[in-house]
């Protein structure tokens, strides 16, 4: 064992710091460290790949990325090869590119659809075809929430409803709706309403499902959601703190990033203690369905939105997670990369 951590980045990006580092890195390498333990960043780039390999799999024992899929030189194509070529060397990833793209992948919530996390009737549409096929019975059950596989911020995330408020009750679930019918689709990003047909919106959203990694996902709008959005920051199995994203007030609001103007609030983790034992006993089926090695990521965050259970009770339905570069800069005061330098070395130590 070389007791050495890398951390992977690569350079420029809107995410680094006037030393060219993210804001978040140099406190987890320096952590490490603390812990008597070696670590350094490396800058990725496609041109120095095979270099990077042979330095990196003889002198070190794991490596952390900490690359925004969006920013990698030459796409992450080459990337995400170096990874896996590391972890197959004997390396342990964190995170190797197939748990990123397992957890970040939207359908992580359909292979989820069993469990008490997600709503059964939630549902993936790989083709084109299928879309058009399924998607106008799909909404004959009511209010749908579309989601694009790419993309970030709120961005090819729709909320879709029938126009006509009075024609919703009446329509039959189970029913295929009409092409011409009357929609009002409001997207995350920004949340503005546009005014389409079936037909056409459907149409408008064949480009999400066209291309690489292309899916939509289906799921049933959860009203709700206009409370907040709650979110658990975790390191390995370990809930850190949860951030109580509200959307703004008023109109069609159900976005819950600050672009679209949500307010933020941060809380302990024993502030939610329904929501952490309802997430910690999912938390095991959460690894064995995602998971390449049945284990969870090294910095993780999954959303959820509140429900109203049979009873009456409070209840939270997943509507998303995220293992791709989790950024924690402003909550460095937590002590967050002692937590991450920490569990890092006791996967290495345990493997």
């Amino acid at each position: 064992m070389h007791k050495a951590i890398v951390v992977f980045e690569v350079e420029g990006g809107s995410d680094k710091g006037p030393d060219g580092h993210r804001k978040d890195t140099m406190p987890i390498v320096n952590a490490i460290i603390d812990a008597g333990w070696h670590s350094e960043v490396v800058y990725y780039h496609p041109d120095n790949a095979a270099e990077i390999f042979d330095r990196v799999s003889t002198e070190f024992d794991a490596y952390i990325s900490r690359v925004n899929p969006g920013t990698i030189p030459g796409g992450e194509k080459g990337y995400f090869e170096l990874l896996t070529k590391l972890a197959d060397a004997g390396l342990v990833g964190m995170s190797t590119p197939a748990d990123m793209m397992a957890y970040g992948a939207k359908d992580a919530l359909v292979k989820l659809n069993q469990t008490p996390l997600v709503p059964e009737d939630t549902a993936a549409y790989y083709e084109v075809e299928q879309f058009h096929e399924t998607f106008p019975t799909s909404l004959s059950y009511g209010e749908r929430v579309l989601k694009q596989n790419r993309g970030s911020t709120g961005e090819g995330i729709w909320r879709v409803r029938l126009a006509d408020a009075e024609l919703a009750e009446t329509v039959t679930p189970g029913t295929a709706l009409p092409l011409d019918t009357a929609l009002k689709c409001t997207e995350a990003v920004d949340n503005k309403t546009h005014d389409y047909t079936l037909g056409e919106f459907m149409d408008f959203c064949d480009q999400y499902i066209i291309g690489d990694n292309g899916m939509l996902v289906d799921m049933r709008f959860m009203p709700r959601i206009v409370e907040g959005e709650i979110r658990i920051l975790l390191v390995g199995p370990d809930p850190v703190f949860i951030v109580h994203k509200k959307p703004a007030e008023g109109g069609d609001s159900f976005s819950a990033t600050l672009f679209s103007g949500a307010k933020y609030t941060y809380n302990k983790p024993e502030e939610w203690p329904e929501l952490l034992d309802m997430f910690e006993k999912a938390r095991p089926v959460i690894a064995e369905n995602l998971g390449e090695q049945g284990d969870v990521p090294l910095i993780w965050t999954a959303d959820f939105m509140l429900d109203d259970a049979e009873d009456g009770s409070d209840t939270y339905v997943l509507g998303e997670i995220n293992c791709s570069c989790v950024g924690f800069t402003s909550e460095l005061d937590m002590g967050i990369q002692q937590k991450v330098a920490a569990e890092a070395i006791r996967r290495v130590e345990a493997r």
